[in-house]
C-alpha cells in the first residue's frame, strides 16, 4: 500500500475549494494520501479515526479536525455508519490585500496546522462555531444561490478567525513576524529546488543579505540554521516519496540530493526518529 497525491478538483473555478458529505456503512479502503490544500473534517454521526504524523485523532459526532498543507494522513471508519463532511481549500487564495498580513499565521514553517487541533479538543465553543461554519459552507455550495461565493469566502475567513482568536497557546501569532516576509523568497526557492543540492551562498542574494548576516538572521527567525531547515524539508520530501513511489531508499536519497547513504540515514533518523525503511514499514502497516 502506497500513499498518493490527491488531486483536488474544484467545482467552481472562482473558489479554490471542495466540500462534500460522505456516508460510510462499512470499513472503507484505507490509504495514505496528501494534497496541497488544507482540510477540515466534521463528524456528524458515528466514529472516524484520522491518522496523522504518528498521532491518531479519534472523532465522534460533533468533532472537528484540521490538517495542514501536504500532511500525510489516512482515515478509518469502524464498521458502523459514519456521516461526516470534508472541506478542502487552498488557504492562500482566500487572502486579499487587506488580510494578507495574517497569511503569515498559517505558513506552517514552524507549526503545522494540525497542531491547532488542541483548540477543538479544549474549547467547545470554538469547536461548535467551526462545525457551524463547515455546515453553512456545505449548504451554500449545494444551494448555489446568488452571491454564494461571497458567503463561502466569508465563512472560510471566519474559520481562520476562530483559530486565531482561540489560539490560547499563541502558536499562530508566534509565526507572524515581519522578518519572515524577508525570508519568503528564500523559503519559496528551497521548496522549488528541494530535490537539488542547496548552499547558503545561493540564497543570500535572494534575501539581499551578506553571507554572515544571513546565517544569523535565518537562525534567529526560523529557530534553526539554513542547512538544518533544508535538511528538514528534504526529509519531509523523502517521507512523501517513500509512501508515494516505488523507489528504493537509495533512489529516494538520490531524488532529494542526498546520495551519501550514511548522511541520508543519519539525517532521516534525526528528523523522523527512525530509519527510512522503518518509517515506510510503520506507515504502510498502520493503514492495513
Amino acid at each position: 500500500m502506497q500513499a498518493i497525491k490527491e488531486e483536488i478538483q474544484y467545482e467552481n473555478p472562482l473558489l479554490s475549494l471542495k466540500i462534500w458529505r460522505a456516508v460510510r456503512h462499512d470499513k472503507a479502503s484505507y490509504f495514505w494520501h496528501y494534497h496541497p490544500e488544507c482540510e477540515l473534517l466534521l463528524v456528524q454521526r458515528g466514529r472516524l479515526s484520522i491518522d496523522l504524523d504518528g498521532e491518531t485523532f479519534e472523532m465522534a459526532a460533533g468533532d472537528v479536525v484540521i490538517l495542514g498543507s501536504s500532511q500525510l494522513h489516512g482515515d478509518r471508519s469502524h464498521g458502523e455508519l459514519v456521516d461526516y463532511i470534508v472541506l478542502q481549500f487552498d488557504l492562500q487564495s482566500f487572502f486579499d490585500q487587506s488580510t494578507i498580513p495574517y497569511l503569515q499565521y498559517f505558513n506552517e514553517t514552524k507549526v503545522p496546522l494540525s497542531a491547532m487541533n488542541y483548540i477543538f479538543r479544549e474549547n467547545p465553543q470554538a469547536r461548535s462555531e467551526a462545525a457551524d461554519c463547515i455546515r453553512e459552507i456545505l449548504e451554500e455550495a449545494q444551494r448555489k444561490e446568488s452571491g454564494y461565493e461571497l458567503a463561502v469566502n466569508m465563512l472560510i475567513k471566519k474559520l481562520l478567525l476562530i483559530l486565531i482568536r482561540s489560539d490560547s497557546k499563541g502558536l499562530l501569532a508566534g509565526q507572524d513576524r515581519v522578518e519572515r516576509i524577508r525570508l519568503k523568497p528564500v523559503l519559496d526557492y528551497v521548496e522549488a529546488r528541494i530535490d537539488d543540492r542547496l548552499a547558503i551562498e545561493e540564497v543570500c542574494g535572494l534575501a539581499n543579505m551578506s553571507y554572515y548576516y544571513f546565517v544569523k538572521f535565518f537562525k534567529k527567525v526560523m529557530g534553526m540554521s539554513f542547512t538544518e531547515y533544508v535538511n528538514f524539508r528534504k526529509i519531509k520530501r523523502a517521507e512523501q516519496l517513500l509512501l508515494t513511489l516505488d523507489l528504493s531508499v537509495s533512489e529516494v536519497g538520490e531524488r532529494i540530493g542526498m546520495s551519501n547513504m550514511a548522511h541520508f540515514y543519519k539525517t532521516f533518523k534525526r528528523f523522523s526518529g527512525c530509519s527510512p525503511k522503518e518509517f515506510q514499514r510503520k506507515m504502510l502497516a498502520w493503514g492495513r
